[in-house]
């Protein structure tokens, strides 16, 4: 399990993040919904080792891998993607997921290109174009394969339906149910409520950096009033 533990963030100017913990199990999907700006993405980049955290632990089992740095929790089993598509533009669509593995031997870095391939067709016939003149889709399937190549255990995924298509989207659903069936733990931060509520297993609201409701996606889907008041900031 990732376990997520008192966890707080603070810039210069304000708390971020406020004693904020949470679980993501193993083989499931844990949906992360709040407003814009209640710290959703913040608390993905403290996670990840890219924010200092304040105070709090992350841990993956039993080993706390807070304040180790971003590699060393990616080797963990951790691995991020980030709101936005981003990808190397100046690279191709291969050299992109080789980018990805610098701590894997040829060997296994070819395997994982391999698999990644596998879960997405679509790139494997588009290897060789540059990422920068890919479809915003395309880039957020090779943002997903780029993670994917770091073998993680658990996937941070940032805003997954940003500026897609509805075909894409689904597209996109489907694979998450495969990760999820390999035993992949995914917490999934989303736009689109109703989205997230079907395709999670578990779900926290957060709202002024603070989780303000945990619980299954049937209470939400049954009370809107705690989204709304979440959204609200009530």
């Amino acid at each position: 399990m990732l376990k997520i533990s008192n966890l707080t963030l603070k810039t210069a100017t304000r708390t971020v993040i406020n004693d904020v913990s949470l679980e993501v199990p193993e083989g499931k999907i844990v949906a992360l919904l709040g407003p814009n700006g209640a710290g959703k993405s913040e608390l993905v980049a403290g996670i990840a080792g890219v924010m200092p955290l304040t105070s709090g632990a992350v841990a993956v089992g039993d080993t706390f891998v807070n304040g180790k740095g971003v590699q060393a929790i990616r080797a963990a089993g951790i691995a991020g993607v980030p709101e936005g598509h981003q990808v190397l533009t100046g690279l191709n669509v291969h050299d992109n997921l080789r980018a990805a593995g610098p701590m894997l031997s040829d060997a296994d870095l070819a395997d994982e290109v391999a698999a990644v391939y596998a879960t997405f067709p679509e790139l494997k016939k588009i290897s060789g174009r540059m990422a920068g003149a890919l479809s915003g889709g395309q880039q957020q399937m090779v943002a997903l394969g780029q993670a994917l190549v770091a073998r993680p255990k658990y996937l941070m995924i940032d805003e997954m339906s940003l500026g897609l298509a509805p075909v894409i989207i689904e597209r996109l659903i489907g694979v998450l149910h495969t990760l999820r069936d390999r035993g992949i733990g995914i917490l999934l931060i989303e736009q689109f409520t109703h989205l997230a509520l079907d395709v999670a297993d578990f779900c926290y609201v957060l709202s002024g950096g603070q989780v303000r409701f945990s619980g299954l996606p049937a209470e939400l889907k049954q009370d809107r009033r705690i989204l709304e008041n979440a959204y609200l900031g009530t």
